[in-house]
């Protein structure tokens, strides 16, 4: 079985715990729960063929005074990067964070996920911020952690993107078997 670190990152309050409960345990806590340094679940899956287990380090939010711990992310095989679609300040958060993982650790397989489609109607997200994350490189998925849209699609999107990058070889992913 092949496993691979994925992190989560972005700013306080996004959603990365929610978003992945609800992609590990297919479920939703109306209540918030600050992530302090990381916590770790897994899931595993099958894609193509191949047996593969995620390892998903949910990792404190990065806040103004307490930029996210890039030592964390050196050894994974990729991220999902999450914005609040409801607070557009965590959109700059989310530019640097990933402007920080390309120089710092190099460039990773991930996707972006605009986070809270579920309150679409009070979303600070302009569409010229969205075609500006376009340009990131990653794939974009406008996802509910309460509602589960999208949340499946991200997650199987980013698995298939690193074991694409593995096949195609020399990508520097760090491989796991057990």
């Amino acid at each position: 079985m092949l496993k691979k670190k994925i992190c989560m990152l972005g700013s306080f309050g996004v959603g990365k715990t929610s978003l992945t409960a609800r992609f590990v345990l297919s479920m939703f806590d109306e209540k918030y729960h600050t992530t302090l340094g990381v916590k770790v679940d897994k899931k595993v899956l099958q894609i193509n063929g191949t047996d593969l287990t995620l390892m998903l380090w949910d990792m404190a939010g990065e806040e103004e005074d307490a930029p996210i711990k890039l030592n964390y992310v050196r050894d994974a095989a990729g991220y999902l990067l999450v914005i609040d679609g409801t607070r557009g300040a965590t959109f700059n958060v989310a530019q640097s964070i990933q402007d920080r993982v390309r120089t710092n650790i190099g460039p990773l397989p991930f996707v972006v996920a605009i986070n809270k489609t579920d309150q679409r109607e009070n979303w600070e997200i302009q569409e010229s911020q969205l075609r500006e994350l376009a340009t990131l490189g990653g794939p974009l998925f406008e996802t509910s952690a309460k509602t589960g849209d999208k949340v499946e699609e991200a997650f199987l999107t980013l698995a298939g993107m690193i074991l694409a990058a593995q096949e195609a070889g020399g990508d520097g992913i760090p491989e796991e078997r057990s």
